[in-house]
């Protein structure tokens, strides 16, 4: 069966999904509907990577594309070649997952990502490839990579801020056994930080194992241990981070987002004093934005829907709970490392502690439910809509109800904000009770 493209490319087990033949052929299909420039291709640290990266470079040149492969570089730093070169840039990575996968997206030249309907193009020119002969190409062995990829990146990371703007801050970074492990150290410490660092070892199987972003308690543990002012955890691939402060709390994206908000809304330097978020933002954030006059644009889930809106609306920023932060005056996709220098730098400049600036937001309370369905209720909000107006009446204007149907599982997920979290796990109860009724 042909892997489909989700909201980030490609992504399936290394071996078993990713086969040498698919891979080939995805390179093909890439050359042909992409166009005829050169390609960058570039890859995080899991064990599959250099086997991908040689299959889909051969099939890329078996159409006559040029190819660059630059080795193990962070996903922004393909996309900042692919924005500063014009060319297509290709990352093989399966982000915060385990190491046995891996995946493949792709940059258009600007360094944007991929339109749905030229990837339903992709996808139609994979799946004619496929039918065909399995090719006989030798993978390319490009195993030296080129360097300057990467540098080019951490120089436009460390510009977009004042020289030396980390100056006197003791710093704890995870870099996820990951992409981040040779680059973010060295330019945090170009900035002047003190830097500490752990899991930054790859060893091909070890990326995000009981590390980084999705598991952050080794760094929180650090932070407090050395008495450092904040610690950062990056994915994988490190296009997104979570903080964490100096009394151990975790940051999570919205806070993130809400104190570079506030930083720029001060500064006159947010556009339209407009922020870009998904569906899934605390209400909290939302009520930190009212308060400080700060607009809140909402896109559904996925940070491709957040780069559109930006585009769209001619904005400066925008991102995601999860920690995948947009600057598109600064990068054209998230950026991990930067979203960490632009948090900290304006941390730094207003005389602040992390845990002091978070407090720019409260999160409250927010209960999840996943409620399984015998097939899949696309139109569920509707069937609901008097339960939801009941819930919102109850909650009023301090809580949030949001029911929305999985995009790929027969699941309905409930959400409930309220200030209080007895009062959210009540109202979660009843809307699950409801959608399992109208889903019967």
């Amino acid at each position: 069966m042909t892997l489909r493209f989700g909201t980030d490319g490609v992504r399936g087990h290394a071996e078993t999904e990713l086969t040498p033949h698919l891979v080939h052929a995805l390179g093909r299909a890439a050359a042909r509907v992409l166009g005829g420039g050169p390609v960058v291709i570039g890859r995080d640290t899991r064990v599959s990577g250099p086997r991908l990266e040689g299959e889909l470079a051969a099939g890329l040149r078996a159409e006559g594309l040029e190819v660059h492969p630059v080795g193990v570089v962070p996903t922004p730093a393909v996309a900042h070649a692919s924005a500063t070169r014009s060319v297509t840039g290709a990352m093989i990575s399966a982000s915060h997952n385990a190491f046995e996968d891996n995946g493949i997206k792709f940059f258009a030249p600007g360094g944007t990502k991929l339109s749905d309907e030229v990837e339903e193009r992709l996808e139609a020119e994979l799946d004619g490839l496929l039918h065909e002969p399995q090719a006989t190409d030798d993978p390319i062995d490009s195993r030296s990579g080129d360097q300057g990829v990467g540098r080019a990146w951490v120089e436009s990371v460390v510009a977009s801020v004042p020289d030396r703007a980390l100056a006197g801050m003791r710093l704890v970074v995870d870099c996820a056994n990951g992409a981040a492990s040779a680059w973010a150290p060295g330019a945090l410490e170009r900035l002047g930080a003190e830097v500490d660092v752990i899991h930054a070892d790859p060893d091909g199987t070890n990326i995000n194992a009981g590390c980084g972003s999705t598991h952050p308690e080794d760094l929180q543990a650090r932070v407090l241990e050395l008495g450092a002012d904040a610690g950062l955890a990056f994915d994988g691939d490190a296009d997104r981070v979570l903080g964490v402060d100096g009394d151990g709390g975790l940051v999570d994206g919205d806070h993130l987002i809400a104190i570079c908000a506030a930083d720029r809304h001060r500064r006159g330097a947010l556009a339209d004093d407009t922020v870009v978020v998904t569906v899934m933002a605390n209400l909290g954030f939302r009520l930190a934005m009212q308060e400080l006059g700060i607009t809140v644009v909402e896109t559904a889930v996925g940070d491709r829907y957040v780069l559109e809106a930006l585009a769209a609306g001619g904005w400066s920023l925008g991102g995601e709970q999860s920690g995948h932060v947009i600057f598109p005056d600064l990068a054209t996709t998230g950026d991990g490392l930067l979203t960490g220098v632009q948090v900290l730098a304006a941390v730094q400049a207003a005389g602040q502690t992390l845990a002091g600036a978070a407090e720019v937001m409260t999160s409250l309370p927010q209960v999840l439910r996943n409620v399984r369905v015998a097939e899949r209720r696309p139109d569920i909000a509707d069937r609901l809509a008097a339960d939801i107006a009941a819930a919102e009446t109850r909650l009023g204007p301090r809580g949030r109800v949001l029911i929305r149907p999985s995009g790929t599982e027969p699941l309905v997920r409930v959400m409930i904000e309220a200030e209080d979290l007895a009062v959210a796990e009540a109202e979660a109860a009843l809307l699950a009770d409801a959608a399992e009724r109208a889903s019967a």
